[in-house]
């Protein structure tokens, strides 16, 4: 008799090419899937690249580079998106390349969502977005998320190479990031055997991988094990509901302006912290995967061995945590602990701590 429990996921449809020089792949990839004519989606600063994508189009039969919107932001704010559509009307392209990390997916999949139009996505940090259906979109005061499969990319090239540029403090955040899906998905009630392995094999690569990429930019075998823990993590996290660190996040983020995967880092061993009491099985296993004996301890050491900023770094201060708190009780979402404004409260307090706690060591 197996005691194997019963389980159930969903994935959506997408084609995934990994592998250093993945990017020139790109026309066969985008032709093999009826896509010619490409708005390329990245922040600003990326003429370079807007460039190279339109040489390495000029090849493909009938592929063109219809436009580059280098228009996104942080938190996917709704005035982007507003002019990214006028962009999709004026231009009439039949594909959205996304090229960079989460503000460029971010902005694809809120297109996505809005025209219809089919998404390919080339990650250059270590969100893991690009494997997930999640969008937001952010107003100013909140940050929206749902998810929907018409937003999810249906084709990700992963190029290590892409990512030796990546300044190595945000190559630890990114990482931290991804993380922290993995941490969420090892312990979603609605997680199984399938999202855990994804979930701790991806902990088991970042945590190898991101002091190696700290100690030299461009380690090839680094950045292809980062990149690769951030594709198990978007996966893992694609499989299973998001649970208080995501709202958290997300709540800083979108009503606090913080930066999205700095936020991800400071926030992570201290909601660890506060689940661990409900979810004693899943921080086992976190922590065999850390290489630790605690997952939460482990947790803070890996933060502190990669720099990463703490809430204080980031510019929240306590006059905020009573409207932080309340803001992420609003809604209900499942977590494996219950979630009220006392316990939110002290999470972001013991955060803020440990920020002040380093700087008073330093």
């Amino acid at each position: 008799m197996s005691d194997l429990p019963a389980f159930a996921y969903a994935m959506h449809r997408v084609r995934v090419v990994f592998g250093a020089g993945a990017l020139a792949t790109l026309p066969a990839e985008l032709e093999r899937n009826g896509m010619r004519r490409v708005l390329l989606l990245t922040t600003p600063g990326r003429a370079a690249e807007r460039d190279a994508m339109a040489a390495l189009l000029e090849g493909t039969l009938e592929g063109t580079l219809a436009e580059h919107f280098d228009g996104a932001r942080m938190h996917v704010p709704q005035e982007v998106v507003r002019e990214a559509g006028a962009v999709v009307v004026r231009a009439r392209p039949d594909t959205l390349v996304a090229l960079g990390g989460g503000s460029a997916i971010g902005l694809g999949k809120a297109l996505a969502l809005e025209t219809g139009l089919p998404l390919a996505a080339i990650p250059t940090t270590y969100s893991g977005s690009e494997m997930t259906s999640i969008w937001g979109i952010s107003d100013g005061s909140e940050k929206r998320t749902g998810r929907d499969p018409r937003a999810a990319p249906q084709l990700v090239l992963y190029d290590p190479e892409l990512t030796y540029a990546l300044p190595q403090p945000v190559s630890a955040s990114s990482g931290m990031n991804a993380i922290a899906h993995c941490v969420e998905a090892a312990y979603a009630a609605d997680g199984g055997p399938v999202s855990s392995l994804l979930a701790l094999d991806g902990i088991r690569r970042l945590t190898s991988a991101l002091p190696a990429v700290m100690a030299s930019a461009r380690d090839p075998g680094a950045r292809a094990e980062a990149l690769a823990g951030a594709h198990l993590a978007g996966c893992a996290l694609d499989m299973t509901s998001m649970g208080l660190h995501h709202k958290l996040a997300h709540t800083l983020g979108g009503s606090f302006g913080l930066p999205h995967a700095e936020t991800h880092a400071a926030l992570l061993p201290w909601v660890m912290a506060f689940n661990a009491p409900a979810a004693g099985e899943a921080m086992a296993r976190i922590a065999a995967a850390l290489g630790r004996e605690d997952a939460v301890r482990g947790m803070i050491a890996l933060t502190r061995a990669l720099g990463t900023p703490t809430l204080a770094d980031l510019g929240f201060t306590r006059e905020m945590i009573p409207r932080a708190a309340a803001l992420a009780c609003v809604t209900r979402y499942p977590n494996p602990r219950p979630v009220d404004e006392p316990g939110v409260r002290s999470i972001l307090e013991h955060a803020l701590a440990a920020g002040e706690d380093r700087a008073a060591r330093v």
